[in-house]
């Protein structure tokens, strides 16, 4: 089981929004390059960067940023925000991030999924699949498409994603706790490779979802709760390692 820092960014900062919401952000630091060091300093073995502000306008705005983030540290990086159309994924892979993640492209188009997968192979791909009631949110979740979790995992599996991002967005933020049922339920109904994302509160949270690894839970993303200091990362990668 891998434990994965989340890394928002948003106008240049690293934030935290409550389920997603622009509107209810917290800002953690004014130095995102500073906090990625920091979580691998902390053991961190992978780190989850998402461009929030890209997420919002349809293409990556945080190149900078996400450049130096890049360069400074050296523990795999995934991305996800705005990345929607062959160029950008090849600009973005050529930054020297590990794989991309593909959210609401998975939707829209899938065919890119596709390609993708064709040109760069499926560990540099990883599609996100962020829903309300299990029903998928697009465009920085701010639109609800007619497509079910399952439907879009079963899909994705068709054109070769070996691994998925499933975010609760209900819990997003909010340190209410994972939701394990559903996780586990997608994970063994599509048989891929699942990170869960959304709710964690606690190390306890975290040994709960490393039990469920036996049925495809790979690895889990924390965020607030890391933030707000809940969640001590070198004690909870000693606790599933």
């Amino acid at each position: 089981m891998i434990i994965i820092p989340a890394l928002d960014l948003k106008d240049g900062k690293c934030v935290r929004l409550l389920r997603g919401e622009k509107h209810r952000q917290t800002v953690y630091s004014d130095d995102p390059v500073e906090m990625a060091l920091n979580w691998e300093s902390e053991g961190a073995q992978y780190l989850h960067l998402i461009d929030l502000d890209g997420a919002f306008q349809g293409e990556p705005q945080n190149i900078e940023i996400i450049k130096e983030i890049v360069h400074k540290i050296h523990i795999p990086i995934e991305l996800g925000g705005g990345i929607r159309d062959m160029g950008c994924i090849v600009r973005m892979l050529s930054l020297g991030l590990n794989r991309i993640i593909l959210g609401t492209a998975a939707i829209s188009d899938p065919d890119l999924v596709n390609r993708a997968i064709e040109r760069f192979g499926p560990g540099k791909i990883v599609v996100g699949i962020d829903a309300k009631q299990e029903m998928v949110a697009v465009k920085g979740w701010e639109e609800l498409s007619e497509t079910s979790a399952l439907e879009l995992a079963l899909r994705m599996k068709r054109t070769g994603i070996e691994r998925i991002i499933y975010t609760d967005i209900s819990r997003d933020g909010a340190m209410i706790g994972p939701n394990t049922e559903a996780t586990k339920r997608l994970a063994q109904e599509s048989g891929l490779k699942v990170i869960l994302s959304g709710g964690i509160c606690c190390g306890e949270d975290i040994v709960g979802v490393a039990q469920l690894e036996r049925f495809g839970i790979e690895g889990v993303i924390v965020g607030k709760a890391l933030y707000e200091g809940k969640v001590n990362l070198k004690k909870a990668i000693q606790a599933v390692c």
